[in-house]
C-alpha cells in the first residue's frame, strides 16, 4: 500500500526518513505549508496518507480516488477535516494518535501555568525594552488546580501539580477516580478552580464547551491554561474577561486560527502567555508520534497486526 506523508516539516520528515523501513512504498513530502489545492498532486495514487496540520476538505479528498486511510499525527483531526463526512460520503478512515507527547504536553501546561501566574512572560518583555517591570505573582502552592477532561494528560498534570503542593480537582463526562484528585460537578470546579486547565478532545460535543456563561462561572482572578484545542474554549468571551481582569491570565497553546493572523487582539494583552502550539514537541514525543504513525500503517496495510 502507497503511503505518502504530505506535510513533513524538516522535523519530522527527518525522523520519519530515520525510522521508515526502506521496504516500504513512503513518499515523504518535506513541505509543510502545502496548501489543500495542492493536496491532490502530491498524494497522486496513493491510499494512505500522514497529515500533520494542514487542512482536508471533502472536496479535495475527492479529488484522491484510491485514498483510503488518513493518518492524523495528534488527537484532533476535527480542527483539520471532517472524518465522519470522510468516511460516510468517501470511505476514508481517519486514524488518530494518542498518548505519544502526554509527558510533554503535560509539562507544557505546567509551564504555561507557572508563567501566567508569575508574569514572567510580561516581565520579559518589558525587560527585553529596557524597562525594569516587575509584578506581583500569584503563589500556587495550596491553590487548586482544576481540570475539565481526565484522559491521560490530564493524569500527568494532576501529578506534577500535586507534587508541587497544589490541591486538584477535576470533572470528566464519564465517572472517574484517580489517586490525589476530586472529581467534582463541572460547576463546583469552575467555581473553585484558581487554575483551571482544559483536557478535552475537540468534538461536536465539546466545540465551544467553556461558553461566556461558563467562564463567567469561574472564580474571579484565575488563570485558564489551553493545551487542547482553541475551539472548545468561546475565544471573544475569554478576550473580554481578560480586558476586564476578570480572568487574570491565560496560557494558551492553541487558537481558534491557527497559524495566528499577525497583529491578533491575543498579541496585545499584557496577561496572555501565547504559544504556537508546540506543547508535544520534544524529540521524544516526536520519535513516539512517527513510531505510532507507522503502526497504523503496518496495520491498515496488512504488514503487521497492531492494535488501533
Amino acid at each position: 500500500m502507497q503511503i505518502v506523508f504530505v506535510d513533513a516539516n524538516e522535523t519530522l520528515g527527518g525522523i520519519a526518513t530515520r525510522l521508515r523501513d526502506e521496504s516500504w512504498p513512503l513518499k515523504i513530502n518535506l513541505q509543510p505549508d502545502i496548501t489543500p489545492d495542492q493536496l491532490p498532486a502530491v498524494i497522486g495514487d496513493a491510499e494512505a496518507i500522514i497529515i500533520d496540520h494542514t487542512h482536508l476538505p471533502l472536496d479535495i479528498a475527492r479529488a484522491c480516488p484510491k485514498l483510503k486511510h488518513v493518518i492524523f499525527l495528534g488527537t484532533g483531526p476535527r480542527s483539520y477535516m471532517d472524518p465522519d463526512a470522510l468516511k460516510a460520503e468517501l470511505g476514508i478512515e481517519v486514524h488518530i494518535i494518542k498518548g505519544y507527547g502526554d509527558t510533554a504536553v503535560a509539562e507544557f501546561a505546567i509551564s504555561l501555568m507557572w508563567t501566567a501566574a508569575k508574569g514572567i512572560a510580561l516581565m520579559d518583555r518589558g525587560m527585553r525594552e529596557g524597562q525594569w517591570l516587575r509584578t506581583d505573582g500569584m503563589q500556587l502552592t495550596g491553590k487548586t488546580l482544576g481540570l475539565i477532561g481526565f484522559g491521560s494528560i490530564a493524569a500527568e498534570v494532576a501529578r506534577i501539580a500535586g507534587g508541587s503542593g497544589m490541591k486538584v480537582v477535576a470533572w470528566n463526562r464519564s465517572p472517574k477516580s484517580h489517586p490525589g484528585v476530586d472529581f467534582l460537578s463541572l460547576e463546583e470546579v469552575l467555581g473553585q478552580s484558581d487554575v483551571l486547565s482544559i483536557h478535552l478532545l475537540l468534538t461536536d460535543e465539546t466545540r465551544g464547551f467553556l461558553s461566556a456563561e461558563r467562564l463567567a462561572q469561574m472564580k474571579p482572578g484565575s488563570i485558564l491554561v489551553n493545551t487542547a484545542r482553541g475551539a472548545i474554549v468561546d475565544e471573544a468571551a475569554m478576550i473580554a474577561r481578560l480586558k476586564s481582569g476578570e480572568l487574570r491570565a491565560a496560557g494558551l497553546d492553541v487558537y481558534n486560527i491557527e497559524p495566528m493572523p499577525a497583529g491578533h487582539v491575543l498579541t496585545t494583552l499584557p496577561n496572555a502567555v501565547l504559544s504556537a502550539h508546540s506543547a508535544f514537541r520534544t524529540a521524544e514525543a516526536n520519535d513516539n508520534l512517527i513510531l505510532m504513525a507507522f503502526d497504523h500503517y503496518k496495520r491498515v496495510s496488512g504488514l503487521a497486526t497492531v492494535p488501533a
